[in-house]
């Protein structure tokens, strides 16, 4: 049966490049199920030439398609065919439209490993009715709890439109700046409107609101992709997008006050379980139906269990099975980091 490996893309973060093949593994698997036109019989880590490599076995030899799908797993540096003792290249076509610096240029203290988001990102939209279509036509991505804009930054890379909403005006502030000086430094036509949010003549925070094309030839094809940020309280997602008109998304909850909605005492509320609990119905009201809600989160904080109940009271489907299950991994001594996705 063919036999194929996969060299795993090094990480600046040594713990996370220790789990990367366990949780590629586990993508490989999400993505078998739902996008693959083969069926892979058997995944594995095998060290070849003293570098370990992710294995796979598929009942018939991979499509160019399927090459084409494998070519975004997350971690994924180099994709071979194993023939014999030798590993053969195949060549990689990653739906990336846009150079990875775009994910790699903001440093700051608490951001979340790009190739953790990308993983997030993939199985979420691979457990949405978009699966088959992934990688192939813009979707619509949120995430109402977007700090300085990683998973805004992976959608953009995919060719994705997105919304991003976040309460902390430096957050917001940074992600402006950044943004708008690297569509400028890749001289990418673009427009780029920021100002006052209001709903109602009620104040809400600021927005900015961005449409570009990643060529001339895709603007004047009509190809052009929007990127919007709310510096708002994410509990007010439901005012500031239309029922139903997001595809998927994305959040990686709060580990402590980051993210914390002020209520009627105008007091922080600290507990992220709470925070959960009170916005994702808000979100599931903007979340099309087959879409899909994809949540990393500290289970020193929260369990999976407590997860998975605040899903099921907004009327959202836990996926489990092969690529949705034993997804825990260690971050740092204060942080061990799960993912739970969950279908409307």
């Amino acid at each position: 049966m063919p036999e194929y490996a996969v060299l795993i893309l090094p990480s600046a973060n040594r713990v996370y490049t220790d789990t990367a093949p366990r949780l590629v593994r586990a993508e490989v698997a999400a993505f078998a199920s739902s996008l693959l036109s083969v069926t892979v019989t058997d995944t594995g880590t095998r060290a070849i030439g003293g570098v370990d490599y992710v294995t796979l076995t598929t009942d018939r030899p991979l499509a160019g398609r399927d090459v084409a799908a494998l070519s975004n797993v997350s971690s994924a540096y180099a994709l071979f065919e194993i023939t014999g003792e030798l590993l053969r290249p195949l060549t990689m076509t990653p739906a990336a439209r846009f150079d990875s610096d775009l994910l790699t240029i903001q440093k700051y203290p608490g951001k979340t490993n790009e190739q953790f988001t990308q993983l997030v990102l993939n199985l979420t939209v691979l457990a949405s009715e978009k699966a088959t279509t992934a990688f192939e036509g813009p979707l619509h991505v949120l995430d109402p709890l977007c700090g300085r804009g990683t998973t805004l930054n992976q959608a953009m890379r995919y060719g994705y439109d997105a919304t991003g909403v976040e309460v902390a005006p430096k957050d917001f502030e940074a992600y402006e700046r950044f943004i708008k000086t690297w569509l400028r430094s890749k001289r990418l036509k673009h427009t780029a409107t920021s100002g006052v949010l209001r709903r109602h003549k009620v104040r809400l925070g600021q927005r900015l609101e961005i449409t570009y094309a990643e060529s001339k030839e895709a603007q004047r094809a009509g190809e052009s992709r929007s990127l919007t940020y709310y510096n708002s309280d994410t509990l007010r997602t439901d005012e500031l997008l239309r029922a139903e008109s997001v595809d998927v998304i994305v959040t990686d909850a709060p580990y402590g006050v980051q993210h914390g909605s002020r209520g009627d005492d105008d007091s922080l509320a600290r507990s992220p379980r709470d925070l959960l609990a009170a916005a994702v119905p808000v979100w599931t009201r903007v979340l099309r139906t087959g879409g899909a809600l994809g949540i990393s989160f500290n289970t020193h904080v929260l369990s999976h269990d407590e997860i998975t109940a605040v899903l099921g009271r907004a009327g959202l489907t836990v996926v489990t099975g092969p690529g949705y299950d034993g997804l825990a991994h260690r971050v740092d001594q204060a942080i061990v980091r799960d993912v739970v996705v969950a279908r409307k």
